[in-house]
C-alpha cells in the first residue's frame, strides 16, 4: 500500500479517480487542494505557488504516487504543475508522477491554432528530465458527452458532433477515421490499476471503444429509432474554425459563449478527422488488464438513448 495525492481531486477527472480510488482497499487516497473545505477526506492544502511547502507537504504524508488532475482554467496547469513536478522530485517520499493529459497525444502542429497546449507540453518536458517515474494517461475523447444525464460522470456537459437528442448529426470529415471513445470511470479504473504496476511506459492507453462516426451514426439512427439529420464538415470548414450548429449547443452558451465554443469545437473535432483522436489498442493497458470491461458506444446508446 502506498499513499496517492490526487492534484484537483475535487474536480471533474481528479474526482473521478478519486472515487475510484477510494473504492479501492490496496492504497490511500489524499487530496491536494488550495483549499481545506473540500468535504473530502484527508485534504492535503497545497501552495502551488510555494514549491517548499509543496515538497513538505508530500514528505510529511508520505506521498509516494502523485497524480496531476489539474483544471486547465487559469494559471492551473501553467504554473501549479510545473511547481508540483519540481516538489515531487525535491520530496524523498515521492517516486511517480501522472501527468495531467487524460485526452489525446496531442501533435505539436496543434501549437499553432492552440498555443494553450505548450503548457502540456512544458508539463511532459519537465517530468521527463525530474528523475521521477512518469506516465501520461492518452484515452481519445471522454463518452461521456455523448451519454445522457442518467450515465454518472462529474465532467461539464459538451456537444460535439452528435445531437443526440434532436436527431441531428454534424460529422467531422467524412466520417470514415477510427476515433476512440472511453468513459470517465474506465479511465479511472485503469489508472488506479496502473498503481500496482512495477513499471510504467511513458505513455499509458486507456481504449474505451474504437469507432468510426459513420459507424456512430448507424448505432445512433438504430437506438433512437429513426434516421438523423446528417451533416458533414469537411476539414477545410474546420480549419476556418466553422461547425455547423446542433440544436442543442444552443443552451451551452451561457458557460461556453457561442464563437469560443465553436472555435474549441472546430479544434477538437478535427483531431477527431484526422486521426489524431485514435489510440492504437496494441500495447495499451486494456491487454495488460483485460478484466477491466469498457462500455461500448453501442451499450452506451442502448443503455441512455434507446427509444420505445
Amino acid at each position: 500500500m502506498v499513499n496517492v495525492a490526487i492534484a484537483g481531486g475535487t474536480g471533474d477527472v481528479g474526482r473521478t479517480i478519486l472515487e475510484v480510488l477510494q473504492e479501492s482497499t490496496k492504497h490511500q487516497a489524499f487530496v491536494l487542494s488550495r483549499k481545506s473545505s473540500t468535504g473530502f477526506p484527508n485534504t492535503l492544502v497545497a501552495d502551488y505557488n510555494d514549491i517548499d511547502q509543496l515538497a513538505s507537504l508530500l514528505e510529511d504524508n508520505k506521498i509516494h504516487t502523485v497524480i496531476c488532475a489539474l483544471s486547465v482554467e487559469g494559471d492551473s496547469l501553467e504554473s501549479a504543475q510545473l511547481n508540483l513536478i519540481k516538489a515531487a522530485a525535491r520530496s524523498q517520499a515521492t517516486k511517480r508522477f501522472i501527468a495531467n493529459g487524460f485526452a489525446i497525444p496531442y501533435p505539436k502542429e496543434a501549437l499553432e491554432v492552440l498555443p494553450q497546449l505548450q503548457v502540456y507540453f512544458n508539463g511532459l518536458e519537465e517530468v521527463r528530465n525530474s528523475g521521477l517515474e512518469w506516465t501520461v494517461f492518452h484515452l481519445g475523447m471522454f463518452m461521456d458527452y455523448f451519454a445522457t444525464p442518467a450515465l454518472k460522470s462529474y465532467l461539464k456537459p459538451h456537444i460535439a458532433a452528435f445531437d443526440l437528442e434532436n436527431k441531428v448529426a454534424a460529422i467531422p470529415g467524412d466520417g470514415s477515421v477510427p476515433v476512440t471513445l472511453t468513459y470517465s470511470f474506465d479511465m479511472a479504473r485503469f489508472v488506479v490499476a496502473s498503481l500496482d504496476l512495477e513499471h510504467w511506459e511513458e505513455e499509458s492507453r486507456v481504449v474505451g471503444d474504437e469507432i468510426t462516426w459513420n459507424e456512430f451514426l448507424a448505432l445512433a439512427e438504430e437506438a433512437r429509432g429513426s434516421k438523423f439529420e446528417v451533416h458533414y464538415d469537411d476539414i477545410e470548414k474546420l480549419k476556418r474554425f466553422e461547425i455547423t450548429e446542433l440544436p442543442a449547443q444552443k443552451a451551452l452558451y451561457d458557460r461556453f459563449p457561442k464563437e469560443a465554443f465553436q472555435w474549441f469545437t472546430s479544434i477538437f473535432e478535427r483531431f477527431t478527422a484526422d486521426g489524431s483522436s485514435h489510440i492504437p489498442k496494441a500495447g495499451s493497458l486494456n491487454e495488460r488488464f483485460p478484466e477491466i470491461k469498457t462500455l461500448s458506444v453501442k451499450e452506451m446508446l442502448n443503455t441512455y438513448w434507446k427509444s420505445g
